[in-house]
């Protein structure tokens, strides 16, 4: 798959073959679905908590006596029935971590990633460089590559200019492309990636 590479300024200059292997395999989407929960799953911190009788202050004391007052009997105010009392059942801290192969990993990012490249929704750069931080500057990139909706810039490495440049526009992200992921592929309608951002990618998948 050829696909046009362009300059900052939106000009072709070139044009770079996608694997197919990566950019154009058959899309599966059970594997990718299985991926994203995945990886929902394992960003839940797992913290909450709530406290059982045994664990509530209070109620060491029977409120009163077993027989002969004509209420209910009770052995402690911290009784789930209680206000104030214990939770049942409640949730305790807990990991949600899921496990994937890895070779199932790579191929819901070879099926993500060829679905962005069917819809021709991948453009390439030869190069993306900032002498210094400019939002309107990256908002100028964008435009001259008819950006109208959402994106996520590849870096092939840490770049604090064209980072800080995106930082305050809602509909750009940038991420280094070795933590390339299903849930930014999803999330966002345009990928876009300069030359060694595709090296890397190629070599992470290949």
């Amino acid at each position: 798959m050829l696909v046009p590479v362009r300059n900052t300024s939106g000009e072709k200059v070139k044009e770079v073959e996608l694997r197919d292997d990566i950019f154009a395999v058959p899309v599966n989407e059970p594997v990718i679905h299985q991926a994203l929960v995945r990886q929902l799953a394992n960003a839940r911190l797992g913290t909450h908590k709530t406290k059982t009788r045994s664990e509530v202050s209070g109620g060491g004391r029977k409120p009163w006596r077993q027989k002969g007052t004509g209420r209910a009997r009770h052995g402690s105010i911290r009784e789930p029935q209680w206000r104030g009392g214990g939770t049942v059942f409640g949730p305790h801290p807990r990991s949600y971590r899921q496990k994937m192969p890895r070779k199932m990993r790579h191929l819901a990012l070879k099926s993500a990633l060829s679905v962005k490249a069917a819809d021709e929704q991948i453009l390439v750069l030869d190069v993306l460089e900032m002498p210094e931080p400019k939002t309107k500057e990256m908002e100028t990139i964008l435009d001259n590559l008819d950006i109208d909706s959402t994106a996520l810039v590849l870096l092939p490495e840490r770049n604090n200019n064209v980072e800080r440049s995106a930082n305050n526009l809602p509909y750009v992200k940038t991420l280094r492309a070795q933590y390339l992921n299903v849930r930014d592929i999803l999330g966002y309608d345009y990928l876009i990636m300069p030359l060694e951002a595709l090296q890397v990618i190629e070599t992470i998948l290949g």
